[in-house]
């Protein structure tokens, strides 16, 4: 069994669909909350993949939030070791910014459904050649990467070019969400917060209208989350006897 560790930079945006996908290969779960404590300083020697996920920090504010140059230490590690690492929206950018790849604010943010495209490299990915045409997911981010010297393209959207890369053979980015399920996009737009972003940030969608594409959409993401997750986790070997650490 596989030894994972996962940074998280806010309550509400969990493992969401890869926590049963771990669980039930019987991996080993360990949370660094940076959000309840900012000052941790994991060990990614003992781990045997890393997992990065989204939040509203920006990669280049490390002067701000210092445990963002404690994360890029341990993706640099990671990546050293060759583990797999898998960074989701802030974790795609972090992974990118790490590889010196540039970031910056978008002209225009993505919040809410947009189709994901395959370049003409996601055929021949492990995990992306799930993707073989547009397909609807789930997008939050008002920041995008450029891709670093070496970098796989996998995927675009029509706003934003850079959704997806590979680096190395087992390290990947993804900018949109496939790790959210109903529950959690719900969650999201019962937020203050979250809300205010979709009225000043997003393309005029309303609420009401984003729930109402969830429950139809959710299901097509779902089904890529399963393939493409699936795929990234298969690299920590064959299923056995279940066990998750508390978080810390």
């Amino acid at each position: 069994m596989a030894k994972v560790l996962v940074f998280q930079h806010v309550p509400a945006e969990p493992l969401g669909t890869l926590d049963p996908m771990l669980r039930n290969r019987g991996h080993r779960i360990r949370y660094v909350n940076f959000h309840r404590n900012p000052d941790s300083k994991p060990d990614i020697g003992r781990y045997d993949a890393l997992i990065v996920l989204g939040g509203p920090q920006m990669p280049d504010q490390g002067d701000v939030h210092p445990h963002l140059n404690v994360e890029m230490r341990c993706i640099e590690e990671a990546l050293k070791r060759d583990i797999p690492v898998l960074g989701i929206c802030l974790g795609a950018q972090l992974l990118a910014y790490t590889l010196g790849g540039g970031v910056r604010a978008m002209d225009e943010w993505e919040i809410g459904w947009y189709d994901l495209e395959p370049t003409h490299q996601s055929a021949a990915d492990p995990l992306f050649c799930a993707l073989v045409e547009p397909h609807p997911v789930f997008q939050w981010h008002g920041y995008t990467f450029d891709l670093p010297a070496g970098a796989i393209h996998l995927a675009r959207s029509s706003s934003c070019e850079n959704q997806a890369f590979r680096y190395g053979h087992r390290a990947y980015g993804l900018q949109c969400h496939l790790e959210l399920d109903e529950r959690l996009i719900n969650r999201w737009l019962n937020l203050p917060e979250y809300v205010d972003d979709l009225h000043l940030n997003g393309r005029g969608d309303d609420v009401d209208t984003v729930r109402k594409q969830t429950h139809e959409l959710i299901g097509q993401s779902a089904e890529l989350s399963f393939e493409i997750f699936g795929q990234f986790l298969g690299q920590l070997g064959e299923r056995r006897s279940r066990h998750v650490l508390p978080s810390r």
